[in-house]
């Protein structure tokens, strides 16, 4: 498609508008709809009485003025609260119907915008709910990503609204044998912050037919500042997802759980049926000169964040989300898409009012069709450039468990020679793009590719499933320990694997079956499985305690942390001293298939993570010159 040359200065400074008035802006006596299309010859607001897009409900069509800046504007006096409506742009000749960029909510699939009384959707004392984790720093965070759906769908989770907000919102649920599930398993586990895939409005999943199986990661989105319909119990009413959503979230707060919301600012699922891009042709992505769309993300478009009213949009959502819906974190998808000029400012604007508020993302590097000159992008090599914006650290996933992308690839913890390096600089929340810790998001698995535990099966077969556990047990506690900020796939706590109905492992289930993706909470009935959860619960309770483990800064580290050298082939032993903390630790790891010696500073030693427990009490004692450290495994002792 052809397009203008939006980036050019002249173009930003008359059409830049800088205002927090853009979409429907309600009161019971009026209601001020304004939408930003300077490019148009005439635009006017569609109401209609129901949020479905096939219905022929039209209620009235209001012509828009031309405003400051680009800007179309109209009021309608009354009360306009559960009102639907889209607008109509006419372009050079042509008539586009689009939902507003900036609808608060919609009906289902999000073809139509809402009016709504935000305030009507509180639960109440939502004027009191808070970050539980407020005061505490991202190194203090310990954070568990998770699907909506797969926590509560299958039958064995006792979970009353399956696949659903209120399914995470649920307490007291317990499996067929008493064990905790959903909510409280998480609170059991320990972990301090919640990180939700995608939860706004996307594409490809139709909420008009929920009766039929669908499932979808959700990286595809359709209306960023709205809830996902299909995580309603009705998405037909725009204000029940709104309500329900806030639900889920004061009852997380209230639990002791903080919210990171997965956002996917890089591309949209449709770039042609984008609401912007048709109010607005092609002004949302990077389209070069023969109208071919940027496809870095390799999702058919990438998002033009060096454009003003882009990069304006994208950071009042990010503000809008953590505003009105309490957000706690937010974990942006394909990162390295956006420019670190853009991220800088929603990081600011948001820590204005919230300086509680966690950022990170995946700081991969990817060709994109940037349209103006003097950008950098939001990637891992450009660190320093977003001091407060962490990234995943694929040099520690790799590391750990051999290359995502080749299944028999081995790493650290399944016997690669060539890794004790890296997993040495990860340990100390430095790998070579790192400038700090708190800018490290330390993992062995996450939603995509294999699981840790298939991924560790596939890659050495011919081990026994005892060794896989024993595997899978050592690069959590790598990553754990580490400095950095921990991140747990959901259900790695309980070996999670995804195998389909045929018993294939699938590497990225983000259009599998619920059979594939939902959690068998029935595990927890084998003892294998408990002794695994127990020693997640155990390492999480250790990094807890110790804040020598969660140092921010590399000057810290390098004061108070230090490899120790001289070790047998592969192993790692780290000595934390930290006299003002009072704290002094010792870390061993050995991913070798025989058991070996370390030797230990004089003085007694109390061991509290080994081979097979972990946990902040002592397991034993030691004053010994070694202490032996079975084979591939762990090991941490404290000072006594």
């Amino acid at each position: 498609m052809k397009t203008i040359n939006y980036s050019t200065a002249e173009f930003e400074k008359e059409y830049t508008y800088s205002e927090d008035d853009l979409g429907a802006v309600w009161t019971k006596e009026e209601t001020t709809f304004r939408v930003w299309a300077p490019t148009a010859e005439a635009v006017s607001v569609n109401l209609y009485e129901t949020g479905n897009a096939k219905a022929e409900d039209l209620i009235e069509q209001l012509p828009m003025e031309k405003d400051v800046c680009g800007t179309w504007v109209v009021k309608k006096q009354g009360d306009l609260h559960k009102t639907y409506y889209t607008y109509e742009v006419s372009i050079g000749g042509e008539i586009n119907e689009a939902c507003d960029p900036y609808a608060r909510t919609t009906g289902a699939n999000g073809v139509r915008a809402m009016v709504i009384d935000l305030a009507s959707t509180n639960p109440d004392a939502w004027e009191i709910d808070s970050d539980p984790h407020a005061d505490n720093t991202i190194t203090d965070a310990i954070i568990y990503e998770l699907h909506v759906r797969d926590l509560s769908v299958d039958e064995t989770s006792g979970i009353q609204n399956k696949g659903k907000f209120l399914g995470i919102a649920e307490a007291g649920t317990k499996n067929a044998a008493g064990h905790a599930t959903g909510l409280d398993h998480m609170k059991e586990l320990g972990i301090t912050h919640l990180h939700l895939l995608p939860v706004y409005d996307y594409g490809s999943v139709d909420e008009t037919r929920l009766e039929e199986p669908q499932f979808n990661w959700g990286y595809d989105p359709v209306n960023y500042n709205v809830p996902e319909g299909s995580y309603s119990t009705d998405p037909f009413h725009g204000e029940v997802r709104v309500r329900e959503m806030k639900q889920m979230i004061q009852t997380l707060h209230q639990n002791g759980i903080s919210v990171i919301m997965d956002v996917v600012y890089n591309h949209v699922y449709d770039a042609e049926q984008f609401c912007f891009n048709k109010i607005v042709p092609g002004y949302f992505s990077r389209i070069d000169e023969n109208g071919t769309y940027s496809d870095g993300s390799c999702c058919g478009n990438d998002t033009a964040s060096e454009r003003s009213m882009v990069k304006k949009y994208i950071v009042d959502s990010v503000c809008y989300w953590a505003d009105e819906y309490h957000i706690d974190g937010f974990r942006f998808d394909l990162v390295g898409l956006l420019d670190t000029e853009t991220i800088n400012a929603i990081v600011e604007s948001v820590h204005k009012k919230h300086p509680n508020v966690i950022f990170y993302g995946e700081g991969w590097t990817m060709p994109t069709g940037i349209t103006k000159t003097g950008y950098k992008m939001a990637t891992q090599l450009n660190s320093k450039e977003t001091p407060e914006f962490a990234y995943f650290s694929d040099t520690l996933r790799d590391g750990l468990k051999g290359r995502v992308f080749f299944a028999d690839s081995i790493g650290y913890v399944t016997g690669a020679d060539d890794a004790t390096d890296v997993i040495k600089s990860c340990l100390l929340g430095l790998p070579d793009w790192c400038a700090k810790p708190a800018q490290t998001i330390n993992y062995a698995s996450c939603h995509d590719n294999y699981t840790l535990m298939d991924k560790i099966a596939l890659s050495i077969p011919e081990a026994s499933r005892e060794e896989w556990i024993r595997c899978n047990n050592l690069a959590a506690a790598i990553y754990m320990l580490a400095q950095g900020v921990p991140f747990i796939h959901a259900g790695e706590e309980l070996l999670r694997s995804k195998v389909d109905e045929q018993g294939a492992y699938v590497e990225n289930s983000y259009a599998s079956s619920d059979y594939v993706n939902s959690f068998k909470w029935d595990v927890l009935e084998q003892e294998e499985y408990q002794k695994v959860f127990a020693y997640y619960k155990g390492l999480i309770e250790v990094r807890k305690k110790y804040a020598s483990l969660r140092y921010m800064t590399a000057e810290e580290v390098n004061q108070h942390v230090y490899i120790e050298k001289g070790q047998e082939a592969n192993v790692i032993v780290v000595k934390i001293s930290d006299s003002e903390k009072q704290e002094e630790l010792m870390l061993a790891f050995n991913p070798n298939k025989d058991a070996v010696k370390v030797t230990l500073p004089e003085g007694e030693w109390t061991i509290c993570v080994d081979g097979e427990k972990a946990g902040v009490w002592s397991l034993r004692t030691v004053n010994d010159k070694e202490v032996e450290v079975a084979p591939i495994s762990a090991m941490v002792l404290v000072r006594a």
